[in-house]
């Protein structure tokens, strides 16, 4: 009998752990799938790929961020107070937007996404918040960056999140990219881009991201496949003025499950310490395998 009882409740939790799949459509770019599983929710661009989600929420916490990358990218606050405009490259469920927009709700964000259907899916499932401050845009980002750059548009905070999980557009992963990206930053603003922390693109990419911002931050874990590089910020960052915004922060980023003072001790500075040979090539827009190094 308890035999029994507890195979019907191996079945019972191995049903309620499947996912299901609550919207599913071919967009112009991608598959496109919304799935649940349990209190969990997430966007999907491969239903081939088990790596392959893009955001996810917890549909009874929503304010709770759920990816380690994600937690990542408020490092940046240790570097910048107050950002008052802010681009995000890459929309996902527009988790990152709805968290800085509540943190700063007097900051001005814009969101950048190449796919329409990504936009209505954030709205639709995963309550991407759009307001007079808040806009999200059908546009290519290096399209978009040029056209700031001729507006002389200027960015407290740029984040870089067109990354599906294993694959980063090749023409936003070069030198002449990251040049037209320094022309919209604010000169104390700082970059966050979400990328890989392993591949054979790790040093060209770390080379490209030198040539053009000098010496940059990693943030990542240990056995993480991703991690965060913070970028253009001049700054002295003393250990004194870390401690300092991890103060300030933890109260600020707690309910969204972030631990600033944990993440505050995974910065790796690369001045005096490049973990990439001297002679890395730069990836430009005539040389950038990216995929071709991705492995």
């Amino acid at each position: 009998m308890v035999l029994y009882v507890l195979m019907l409740l191996s079945l019972l939790f191995s049903h309620l752990s499947v996912a299901k799949t609550i919207h599913s459509e071919r967009s112009l770019y991608r598959n496109i799938l919304v799935e649940e599983t349990g209190n969990l929710r997430c966007l999907k661009f491969d239903e081939k790929s088990s790596q392959s989600s893009q955001s996810c929420m917890y549909i009874y916490e929503p304010k709770k961020l759920v990816f380690n990358y994600t937690k990542l990218v408020f490092s940046s606050l240790l570097l910048i107070e107050d950002p008052k405009k802010v681009l995000i490259i890459g929309l996902g469920g527009g988790t990152l937007s709805n968290t800085i927009s509540e943190l700063y709700p007097k900051a001005i964000i814009e969101n950048i996404e190449i796919d329409p259907a990504v936009i209505k899916v954030a709205r639709d499932y995963f309550n991407f918040k759009e307001s007079t401050k808040v806009t999200a845009k059908v546009q290519d980002g290096r399209i978009f960056i040029k056209r700031a750059a001729l507006k002389k548009q200027q960015f407290d905070w740029i984040i870089l999140d067109a990354f599906n999980g294993d694959y980063i557009p090749e023409h936003l992963l070069t030198k002449e990219f990251f040049e037209e990206l320094k022309s919209v930053l604010a000169s104390d603003g700082v970059i966050a881009a979400n990328t890989f922390s392993s591949s054979k693109l790790y040093e060209h990419e770390s080379a490209t991201y030198n040539a053009v911002f000098g010496d940059f931050i990693n943030v990542s874990r240990k056995n993480y496949s991703n991690r965060i590089i913070l970028a253009g910020n001049k700054s002295t960052l003393t250990q004194a003025h870390i401690n300092k915004r991890v103060s300030e922060l933890t109260p600020l980023l707690l309910p969204y499950g972030v631990n600033i003072k944990a993440i505050s001790q995974m910065l790796h500075f690369t001045k005096n310490n490049h973990d990439w040979p001297e002679n890395t090539k730069v990836l430009t827009d005539q040389y950038s395998p990216a995929n071709l190094l991705n492995f």
